[in-house]
């Protein structure tokens, strides 16, 4: 397969320099390395500018609602289990709104990936505060500097149960690539968090800020879960990118009743009638 071959009709119309292209190549090679087809995968996506990402790919895609692409995107995966699912947003689409679910998706090992654009601001709106906006930051909501203690991902996808989480950087899209391969190979719930610059509206965390800081771990234990903790905590001179954790644990399909017999489309479909309707009430 050729990464081409997933790019959709439509012209990507994020502002030049936006880290969501990085993004758009990372998915698009990773699936033509694992020789996906196209119609063997669906992208699911919430609002905001990074959410566009289903209309420039040819592949199936949904554009759901705010903070709310993770239960549509476990859906997809539970009625048809052949599909490869990536869910994709925003920081303040999934850290804000989407908290909850993201919580939940990670605690019920649901086997799709989920990638975060994390900019640290709505884009979409206009450059407000997200939820991993750093203190001291300028926005439209913070125009003295923001004074909240920024939300962690990384820590917080660890302790709801992420069989797999990782970081990246949209400065670094041939490490990003290799992330995204061994995020949708993975069996579970995959979360990938990306440094992904906004030009526009935060120009204090572009690429000149993580350039000189971000750094490559590549020959870590991705077991040890207290030293994936340990560089989700690192900040400050160097901010490590790449795999923090990866283990195996059973999906859900694998516990649950209904779903450990099959794809739910290849289940026979069972009509009440008026005496099962009955019985039912």
């Amino acid at each position: 397969m050729m990464a081409e071959e997933f790019r959709g009709k439509v012209r990507p119309d994020w502002c030049p320099g936006c880290g969501n292209y990085a993004q758009l190549t990372a998915i698009t090679q990773a699936l033509a390395e694992l020789n996906i087809k196209p119609e063997n995968v669906a992208v699911i996506s919430g609002i905001g500018c990074s959410s566009n990402m289903p209309e420039f790919l040819n592949v199936y895609g949904y554009h759901s609602l705010h903070g709310r692409l993770l239960p549509v995107a476990s859906g997809v995966k539970w009625a048809n289990s052949k599909l490869t699912v990536i869910a994709y947003g925003g920081d303040g689409d999934g850290y804000f709104e989407g908290t909850q679910h993201l919580y939940h998706t990670a605690k019920r090992n649901v086997d799709i990936t989920y990638m975060v654009s994390d900019n640290q601001v709505f884009g979409l709106t206009t450059g407000q505060a997200s939820p991993t906006a750093p203190v001291g930051l300028r926005t439209k909501t913070t125009p003295d500097g923001n004074i909240e203690t920024p939300f962690n991902p990384i820590t917080y996808a660890l302790t709801a149960g992420a069989t797999f989480v990782a970081r990246g950087f949209s400065g670094d899209v041939k490490f990003l690539k290799e992330i995204t391969v061994k995020a949708i190979k993975h069996r579970g719930f995959s979360f990938i968090d990306v440094f992904s610059p906004c030009v526009i509206w935060n120009k204090a965390n572009g690429y000149d800020f993580f350039r000189p800081r971000v750094y490559r771990v590549t020959d870590n234990d991705v077991t040890d879960f207290n030293n994936a903790y340990k560089l989700g905590m690192e900040w400050g001179d160097k901010i490590p990118i790449g795999v923090f954790y990866d283990v195996e644990r059973p999906i859900y399909d694998d516990v649950d009743e209904v779903l450990k017999n099959g794809p739910l489309i290849d289940q026979p479909v069972h009509r009440l009638n008026e005496e099962d309707l009955e019985e039912f009430l």
